[in-house]
């Protein structure tokens, strides 16, 4: 296969990847919490085995997708009255939840109380406080209450209080579905500036990537007419060959 294919092709598979992110992007939209991806494209150089390209040759540059990372926006706040969803003000905090896989974080702030009384969220997975632990609620709390720090109060007292975190290094988060993010990194504590009876919706621009869709679908199909047009190309000159070999 000729360089000038391989090269096209490189190009294919990290748009293709990039039709996949922003596919997941529109598909999440409504998604509270959710955080846009984004791709970071960089260029793999190949140059002769020997050093010095020879003259008239040239280093060939091959397109990779380097990485993918997470926008790290705030999205819109939305007030929904239910006493326990929960918005961050801070943009660097978290939320943390105790899923079967273990802690994960998360900024999808909408809560319910389950027949326990423990605070979960819609998979049943229990918000967790400053220690780590389960926040729990009396039967006979009959009103909550969230302070901005986090104190969770009921009628007869407080209750606890939702921790909040920030990672070290967030690029090293790891998404688990539209809403967890497993922690492979240390935390430290940040006020939270918690919003009761509020949610933060996705940071994704549903025109922004529409338009971007597009972008990516025009790019992967002009690629696509370029490496059938090469081998169209190479196959015509395998047949003028044979032929005068004939």
């Amino acid at each position: 296969m000729e360089n000038a294919t391989t090269i096209a092709l490189s190009r294919l598979v990290a748009q293709q990847h990039a039709l996949d992110v922003t596919a997941t992007n529109i598909a999440n939209a409504a998604t509270p919490g959710f955080k846009a991806q984004r791709m970071l494209f960089s260029d793999w150089l190949q140059r002769e085995p020997r050093g010095a390209v020879p003259p008239g040759g040239q280093t060939e540059s091959y397109a990779t997708d380097r990485a993918t990372y997470r926008e790290r926006e705030a999205g819109t706040l939305r007030q929904t009255g239910n006493p326990l969803d929960i918005a961050l003000g801070n943009p660097e905090a978290w939320l943390t939840v105790q899923t079967k896989q273990g802690p994960r974080l998360t900024r999808a702030g909408h809560f319910e109380l389950s027949a326990s009384g423990t605070i979960v969220n819609e998979n049943g997975d229990a918000l967790l406080d400053s220690t780590g632990q389960p926040l729990r609620t009396s039967p006979s709390d009959s009103t909550l209450a969230i302070a901005g720090d986090g104190t969770l109060s009921g009628s007869n007292g407080p209750v606890g209080r939702i921790g909040t975190v920030r990672p070290d290094d967030a690029g090293k988060l790891t998404a688990e579905g539209g809403r967890h993010y497993a922690v492979n990194t240390p935390t430290q504590p940040v006020p939270g500036q918690l919003i009761q009876g509020a949610l933060e919706d996705s940071n994704v621009q549903s025109i922004t990537e529409l338009n971007r869709m597009m972008t990516d679908l025009r790019e992967f199909q002009f690629t696509t007419q370029l490496v059938q047009g090469e081998t169209d190309r190479l196959n015509t000159a395998v047949d003028r060959i044979l032929k005068k070999g004939v």
